[in-house]
């Protein structure tokens, strides 16, 4: 039984699919049309035989074969008319519903329990466009028009009729347990083929790492091992559906002829005519071709129905953002109070009852150990991770009553990891925007002090990159991270670990651009291991194990660790916090 929030996402993928309801009737009428032009050979055969062999007229034959010819050539462009229909209602179903799907990708990420659908969101929805597009999509609308050739048959003999019918019920026979059988096999192909492509993906993405830790080989043989059950399964797969449809086509053949042969003892019985023989053959071949084509293509409907349910969970389970009331630029006031955030995926919260204050102009320095909740603290800040309980509260309004968007651009954000895009470092600067202000990038990196490095490569600021910074260094793709946070002069900076690839000029230049950020009015968190990091700092707030250890003036709290040989004063003085 579907969920609730199953029901909700089938609603709203019902709701796409009427958008294009005209596309379908016209698809519908061209089918129509497309099955009655058919008979064309089924009656084209009838006279040839019956009528013009027997008259033995030539004129009769060519007026037969231009009026076939021409009938031929329409149903040749209604069917080309009705398959570029439908492959317009397949973009449009996507185009509909990329920015929707792709939205519930990104935010399903940071939800508490975020559905397993949205591994294959974006995937799903392009097997859904695929049906949609294909010619087996089309066999349906002919499907509604077998008994329509079927009544053809009869109408030669009823004999003949009720091999047909008697046939054509076997094969749907043949279409059900293919259904069944299948199943089960495709399900299990699809899972392991996408467990084996995110695999790879993730080997292709930290290439480096692989490389210089001499893991290929121990890389290769792990996704071998997923790319070889994804292959054992799809295999199996297709052993399944391709014995049906070998079945299919032995059967249907086997029909024809078995018609034929009906066909020729009626004919010597003086009960049908050759003609009618002939075209009960044709006929039968052109009822059976949907259901044959659907049994072929059945791998595609099959992947098709399992992006649709779970396309269905993941836009229920995640449902599309209302709307918010647009709210003035803030203040830098930034207050949680009583925060607790749970990670994405887990059960226990990472931090607990966590509560500070910071005015406009502060800078808050972060510390506690490795795994105490600094990073879980950076994310929930950017809105990233929302809190199980409490709340942020940025100039008095909740993280939550801003749009992300909008959120993001007055909360600049500096991760552990720095992650760069394909593109132009400008590009990459100014936040992938369509039409980057290239005052404002020069403006950002100025302030990170990545200018001169950036004026210093082969193209400057047009300088090409890929996605895991090729030719820079890891503190030149960290400054380009920090001009990144500081593009659109944001009311908050949240850095996270900023100096970790930083030598001494760069930790000075990061020292500078938090300084010139404070005396801006705006606020600075920075969550650090390093003292460097916090000498601009004016307060601190010390972490441990999720919940809030002490919070005031830097000097206070540190003379106040070292006083009481603070367990994370210890673990912070070797490098130097003290």
């Amino acid at each position: 039984m579907p969920t609730d929030a199953a029901r909700r996402g089938q609603s709203e993928l019902i709701e796409a699919r009427k958008e294009s309801r005209g596309l379908y009737w016209m698809v519908a009428i061209f089918s129509f049309f497309v099955n009655l032009l058919m008979l064309t050979g089924p009656l084209y055969m009838l006279n040839v035989y019956d009528r013009v062999l027997g008259s033995r007229s030539l004129e009769t034959l060519i007026a037969l074969s231009v009026l076939v010819a021409f009938l031929y050539g329409m149903m040749a462009i209604l069917d080309y008319t009705r398959g570029r229909v439908m492959g317009r209602i397949g973009a449009r179903f996507q185009s509909r519903l990329d920015r929707r799907v792709f939205s519930a990708v990104l935010r399903a990420s940071t939800l508490n329990r975020a559905p397993k659908e949205a591994q294959t969101g974006l995937r799903d929805l392009e097997s859904v466009q695929r049906l949609i597009t294909s010619p087996a999509l089309a066999a349906l609308f002919d499907l509604p028009w077998m008994p329509l050739f079927f009544a053809g048959i009869f109408i030669f003999h009823p004999w003949l009729g009720i091999l047909a019918l008697s046939g054509g019920a076997i094969l749907v026979a043949v279409a059900f347990a293919n259904q069944f059988s299948s199943r089960r096999p495709l399900a299990s192909a699809n899972a392991a083929t996408v467990r084996s492509e995110m695999l790879g993906s993730q080997i292709r993405s930290e290439s480096e790492m692989v490389h210089s830790l001499g893991m290929r080989e121990a890389a290769f043989s792990r996704w071998q091992g997923a790319r070889t059950d994804s292959l054992d399964a799809t295999i199996s797969a297709a052993d399944v559906t391709g014995t049906y449809g070998s079945i299919t086509k032995s059967f249907r053949l086997f029909l024809q002829s078995a018609m034929l042969g009906l066909g020729a003892y009626l004919v010597l019985q003086n009960e049908l005519t050759p003609g009618a023989m002939i075209a009960g053959s044709i006929l039968l071949g052109r009822a059976l071709a949907p259901v044959e084509m659907i049994i072929n293509q059945w791998q595609l409907f099959q992947r098709a129905r399992e992006g649709w349910g779970s396309l269905a969970v993941l836009l229920g389970e995640v449902p599309e953002e209302e709307p918010r009331t647009a709210l003035p630029r803030p203040r830098a006031i930034i207050e949680a109070q009583q925060l607790t955030v749970v990670p994405p995926g887990e059960q226990q919260a990472a931090l607990r009852m966590i509560s500070f204050r910071i005015e406009p102009g502060e800078a808050v320095g972060v510390i506690g150990t490795s795994g105490a909740g600094k990073s879980t603290l950076a994310r929930a800040l950017t809105g990233l991770w929302r809190p199980a309980g409490g709340t942020i509260r940025l100039d008095g309004a909740a993280l939550d009553q801003y749009d992300p968007d909008v959120l993001g651009t007055y909360v600049g954000y500096l991760p552990q990891r720095v992650q760069l895009f394909e593109g132009t470092i400008k590009e990459n600067i100014a936040r992938l925007a369509p039409t980057p202000n290239d005052a404002d990038v020069v403006k950002a990196a100025k302030r990170a002090a990545a200018h001169e490095m950036i004026l210093k490569l082969p193209d400057g600021y047009d300088t090409r990159i890929s996605a895991s910074g090729g030719r820079l260094s890891g503190g030149q793709i960290q400054r380009i991270g920090l001009a990144r946070a500081m593009y659109g002069d944001p009311v908050l900076l949240v850095l996270d670990e900023p100096n970790s690839n930083l030598d001494n000029d760069g930790s000075v230049a990061l020292n500078e651009a938090i300084r010139a950020t404070k005396a801006e009015g705006r606020s600075v968190l920075v969550m650090a291991h390093r003292p460097a990091a916090i000498q601009e700092c004016d307060l601190l707030l010390v972490i441990e194990g999720g919940t809030r250890r002490a919070f005031g003036p830097k000097d206070e709290v540190l003379k106040e660790m070292v006083k009481n040989h603070d367990v994370i004063q210890k673990s912070a003085s070797p490098a130097g916090v003290t």
